[in-house]
């Protein structure tokens, strides 16, 4: 039997507060930063005080007790007894983070547990005036308890349960509160249906006649699940296809019949219907677009805490945090965003006494940025730290095993700085809690295409490293380019493709005894997309258009018999059969079934 009797009103409570906790620690550092802020102090009392009230409602007693001692300490701090510290910081941030744990246990339908007896002391060491020993743990965003998933929000404070949370804050008004830990008033089990607390949540009592005849705020959210949604895109996506097949139809039409009128009046349905098909997808995908800063903000105590344990002082700089992105593509970004912001500061950072010697400030900047460049979204992140060099780098890969010494004295120094992402790399001698594995960065390049992105690389010794996402506005539209060998259409996406060129009789060298061809002066090495995907040797023709593509850091030129052109699909998984190489399927114009390819993937036995 569940814990916690009504479900919607737990799963409105986690939605809500969890983001609300997520805000309180973007809050807690930046006021280490500015200690005196009262406005920010309040702020995070508030908050505090408002998941205190939810949980007292559903009865979780431990999240109450902890959340009113964190409270205590930070009305202290209010009224000037007592004067923030890092160490005290320390501790209130590992109340945040013993929080999120309670909410993972009430996702798993179980009461919290009471708290680590541990953390309590040093609450109240720090109430005390003594000095906190609580050393600061890095929490990674990866830790923090997923949020219902089947839920997608178009603007959280659109729920009853926001309204009722916003009651609570405007509740604390009094500079000193020590109130006992129980529910906040108004909020016993049992004083109201969840129905009736939904009509009177967020209202005030009538003052006189000045509010009485104010009419109620209207609605202008909605949360919907995110499987409607899907639906909903899905549906367009064929809408799409069939009105590509629609317009091809149209065009040999027209083209074989010129001058009949009712072929004018197809032209201009289709023309309008290609219009109103464009708006449909387009309105779609901003409905699933969210700021970015949603995940840029886990961040800022991820690099507060690593650089607490190593010594450093970093700031983290968010910029760009209202680039809109897709939601599915926001979730897949954490685990390359975290090992990215981990890298900067453990290995792009100096501590400080290298810093000193060095003339650079104490507090390093790292900073993280995003916005909208065409039809990309750019991520970059930068630091101002040691940089990279590309000798280092091809020395310990030689010294690791990742590649050979000929191979190494191969690499020009981009092709150098490009080692870090190559699996088991490291720079790092001895293995840590944080790196040493060589696993990291090598991560981030394999997600990154698998939202069908590209990392580029740029450092300065001695000046800083700056690594640069590009990703696709959405995963669910795909520009392609479709190609065709062996008499099959093949798509590849179109962000790999650089150029195409002809490749003409004579232009192919062989360079270490594999077929390359000068462009501009950057020899290529040529792969044919037909050996590739294991088909037998073409004919006369074969193979005499190129491709030059950039994919897992390596560019190429890909020969093709044949190009058909540039396309936006919908890429359908082949269910129960995914050929070595193949992302998907989808549909041509001409309503041929075309293989989506994942080039990343079919090039694996050449990279190695």
């Amino acid at each position: 039997m569940a814990a916690f009797a009504d479900q919607e009103l737990l799963h409105d409570f986690l939605t809500e507060a969890g983001e609300m906790l997520e805000g309180l620690d973007v809050k807690l550092v930046e006021l280490e930063g500015r200690p005196d802020d009262r406005n920010l102090l309040n702020e995070i009392f508030r908050g505090f005080h408002t998941i205190k009230g939810g949980g007292g409602f559903l009865e979780a007693t431990a999240l109450v007790e902890l959340c009113h001692r964190a409270e205590n300490l930070l009305d202290h701090l209010r009224n000037g007894s007592l004067t923030l510290t890092a160490e005290m910081l320390d501790v209130i941030l590992a109340a945040t983070g013993e929080v999120k744990q309670m909410f993972s246990q009430m996702e798993g339908q179980r009461m919290p547990e009471p708290s680590n007896p541990e953390l309590l002391e040093q609450i109240e060491a720090a109430l005390e005036g003594r000095p906190a020993k609580l050393a600061p743990a890095v929490v990674s965003p990866s830790d923090t308890p997923a949020k219902p998933s089947a839920v997608a929000t178009a603007e959280p404070e659109s729920q009853w349960w926001a309204s009722l949370l916003r009651s609570l804050t405007e509740t604390d008004c009094a500079p000193a509160q020590h109130e006992p830990p129980t529910p906040a008033a108004g909020m016993l089990p049992g004083a109201a249906a969840p129905s009736q607390v939904r009509g009177t949540a967020g209202t005030k009592p009538a003052a006189g006649h000045a509010q009485r005849n104010t009419p109620p705020a209207k609605e202008t959210t909605l949360r919907i699940d995110v499987s409607r949604f899907d639906h909903i895109l899905n549906l367009s996506g064929e809408i799409g296809l069939t009105k590509n097949r629609l317009t091809c139809l149209r065009t040999e039409i027209v083209r074989k019949h010129r001058g009949d009128n009712s072929l004018k009046v197809l032209d201009s349905v289709v023309n309008q219907l290609d219009m109103l098909v464009s708006d449909l997808q387009s309105a779609v995908m901003k409905a699933r677009m969210q700021p970015v800063g949603r995940v840029f903000q886990k961040y800022v105590r991820l690099a507060r805490d690593l650089a607490r344990q190593l010594g450093k002082e970093v700031e983290l700089v968010l910029e760009g945090e209202d680039t809109e992105i897709d939601k599915n593509m926001i979730e897949e970004l954490n685990d390359p965003m975290v090992h990215l912001v981990r890298n900067a500061v453990d290995h792009g950072v100096q501590t400080i006494e290298e810093r000193r010697a060095l003339g650079k400030p104490d507090r390093a900047v790292v900073r993280l940025s995003a916005r909208q460049a065409g039809d990309s979204i750019v991520i970059e992140i930068t630091d101002d730290g040691r940089g990279m060099q590309p000798d280092v780098l091809r020395r310990k890969a030689v010294e690791k095993g990742v590649i050979s010494a000929d191979e190494a004295g191969t690499l020009d120094d981009r092709q150098a700085l490009e080692l870090i992402f190559r699996p088991g790399f490291s720079t790092k001698d001895q293995i840590s809690d944080l790196s040493g594995r060589g696993v990291g960065m090598d991560v981030v390049m394999t997600n990154i295409h698998k939202l069908n992105g590209r990392i580029e690389l740029n450092s300065e010794p001695g000046k800083g490293t700056r690594v640069t996402i590009l990703l696709p506005l959405t995963l669910a539209i795909l520009p392609v380019l479709i190609a065709e060998v062996a008499d099959q259409p093949y798509a590849m996406p179109l962000s790999i493709v650089r150029e195409i060129i002809t490749i003409e009789e004579g232009a192919v060298q062989r360079v270490s005894g594999k077929p390359a061809i000068n462009v501009r002066g950057e020899v290529l090495p040529v792969l044919e997309l037909r050996a590739l995907l294991g088909k037998t040797a073409g004919g006369e023709g074969s193979g005499t258009i190129g491709v030059v593509a950039t994919s897992g850091g390596q560019t190429f030129i890909l020969a093709v018999d044949r190009l058909y052109g540039q396309d936006d699909v919908v890429i359908k998984p082949l269910a129960g059969f995914k050929p070595k190489g193949v992302a998907g399927a989808t549909v041509s114009s001409e309503g041929v079934l075309v293989l989506v390819l994942e080039m990343r993937e079919l090039m694996g036995e050449q990279r190695r």
